[in-house]
């Protein structure tokens, strides 16, 4: 008997299966790359949604499920320590040891911060190369809160640095292994880990399927909000876990540049000026005396940083920064991964004392999905990160743009610009119950399938991982032997900060 789909014979040469969907892949890793949207081409003919899922059905002939339990061998070439000090030799020397530190500090934060050390093992196993634009560093505590333009409180991917075309597995498997991860440091068992895992894949499988059959349109602005959510688990919750996640999430919606600026930054001189808590905050008029740069060449340089970035935006959005002015700028070190990149807080007021707004500038490197062996695809990396996060998000920071500037080193580097504090908070894993972490799972897979769907091909996908459930046993082994990698890894770093190979400081 022929098996067939919508029509279409699966049981045709696998080759041609690799082909068809090689050549829809090709098509979304260019429009991924691209810097702007291309207009629908007249006379174009699409391969058909029942076509694109058959063909991803099919590649399953080509790359099974149980390729997807491997890792490259752990020898050889493999050095993660000498990744990590090669990453260094871009950032700020002073703030190595910090970075050591925090990634010193347990097996999760050490994955959390070795984003480019996964990508390498990525890159040694098989694919499928179904394309998508990706998260590039997808792990449970990169999903969280967010202000909508119209101040809905949403739940989505919120970072985006090492966004960029590649394999849609990639982000599952570095997902599913956060799960992993996270649940071992919690102390679960091996059968709750693994239900982590099979929630989060099938969850992802049946909302790439959804998407698959959504119009494009309501897909593109389809999101996850936070209220709702909550009021669809709260039943599900013991009343003291529900209650926590009601005062966390009213207590995202403080999280604000005025939030900010009470935290950060103290009045003087009838206006406001960052505080200085090195090393992780250091005003500019610091930087300049430790520098030795004067303070005017330093100012010059970041409004012209500013003035960069305000030509990305809109000219409506750009508007928006005319009636604000610039009252102090800070190096502020954030996060795990990104510590050691030039990070910049930048203070404005607007209408009045109370009308603030915080900005952060990032500096955008090279993303780690991109092969090192190769130039990069993107000539500039903070466009590439805006591109990348508005591909993905339904809704985001209508003050995302990105810039290039001349550094307090003369060396040129590329930045993105966001709000500092939008409503933004991110999950704590260190304080997840059970039931809490299995329901974040299924929310993680349903956001990591739509971002997928707005950048790449729902039925592609769709059509591969069918209704999940081996593509989670497959999975499922993956995460248990990256996450005993990850404890080695760790292990490793542990013993170079040991020997004086690496410096860290407790963070």
């Amino acid at each position: 008997m022929t098996d067939t789909f919508d029509g279409i014979d699966l049981n045709a040469d696998a080759s041609d299966a690799a082909t068809a969907a090689a050549a829809a892949a090709s098509e979304i890793a260019a429009d991924a790359a691209a810097p702007l949207a291309s207009a629908p081409k007249v006379g174009r003919v699409r391969p058909s949604r029942s076509e694109r899922r058959a063909a991803g059905a099919a590649l399953r002939a080509t790359v099974p499920f149980d390729a997807h339990a491997e890792l490259a061998a752990d020898e050889g070439d493999r050095d993660p320590i000498g990744l990590i000090e090669a990453q260094g030799r871009t950032r700020l020397p002073e703030l190595l040891a910090l970075r050591h530190g925090r990634m010193a500090s347990s097996s999760f934060a050490f994955y959390r911060g070795a984003a480019a050390i996964m990508a390498g093992d990525l890159r040694a196993v098989p694919d499928t190369g179904i394309i998508s634009q990706l998260c590039g560093d997808a792990h449970l505590s990169n999903v969280g809160m967010f202000a909508s333009p119209e101040r809905a409180l949403l739940i989505d991917l919120n970072d985006f640095d090492e966004t960029a075309p590649g394999p849609f597995e990639w982000d599952v498997k570095r997902m599913a292994a956060s799960f992993e991860i996270a649940g071992r440091a919690r102390g679960f068992s091996p059968e709750d880990r693994a239900r982590l895992v099979t929630q989060l894949v099938v969850a992802y499988a049946e909302a790439i399927d959804e998407a698959s059959r959504t119009p494009v349109l309501e897909m593109a602005t389809a999101r996850l909000d936070a209220d709702a959510m909550l009021a669809r688990v709260k039943g599900a919750l013991r009343p003291e876990i529900a209650a926590r996640m009601t005062r966390a999430i009213a207590k995202t919606r403080q999280r604000d540049s005025a939030d900010a600026v009470a935290r950060l930054a103290e009045r003087a001189d009838g206006t406001y000026r960052f505080r200085t808590n090195a090393p992780t905050l250091v005003p500019l008029r610091s930087l300049s005396e430790l520098t030795g740069l004067d303070e005017h060449t330093a100012v010059s340089r970041v409004e012209g940083m500013l003035a960069g970035y305000q030509s990305s935006l809109t000219e409506a959005h750009a508007r928006i920064l005319d009636r604000f002015q610039v009252v102090d700028i800070a190096l502020k070190v954030v996060g795990v991964g990104s510590v050691g990149t030039r990070a910049w807080v930048v203070l404005l007021t607007g209408n009045g004392k109370r009308d603030v707004l915080v900005l952060q500038a990032k500096e955008a490197q090279r993303s780690v999905l991109e092969d090192p062996t190769q130039p990069s695809a993107f000539a500039h990396q903070g466009q590439r990160v805006v591109h990348g996060q508005r591909r993905l998000q339904a809704f985001g920071d209508v003050l995302l743009g990105y810039t290039h500037v001349v550094g307090f080193d003369g060396n040129e580097r590329d930045f993105y610009v966001r709000q500092f504090r939008d409503w933004k908070g991110s999950a704590e894993p260190e304080r997840m119950e059970r039931s809490t972490m299995r329901l974040y799972a299924e929310f993680c897979g349903i956001v990591l399938a739509r971002a997928h769907a707005r950048g790449g091909d729902a039925a592609l996908i769709a059509g591969y991982v069918g209704d999940g459930r081996e593509f989670a046993e497959a999975l499922l082994r993956f995460s248990s032997a990256y996450a005993d990698r990850t404890e080695r890894d760790h292990a490793a770093l542990l013993a170079a900060i040991e020997s004086g190979r690496l410096a860290a400081v407790a963070p």
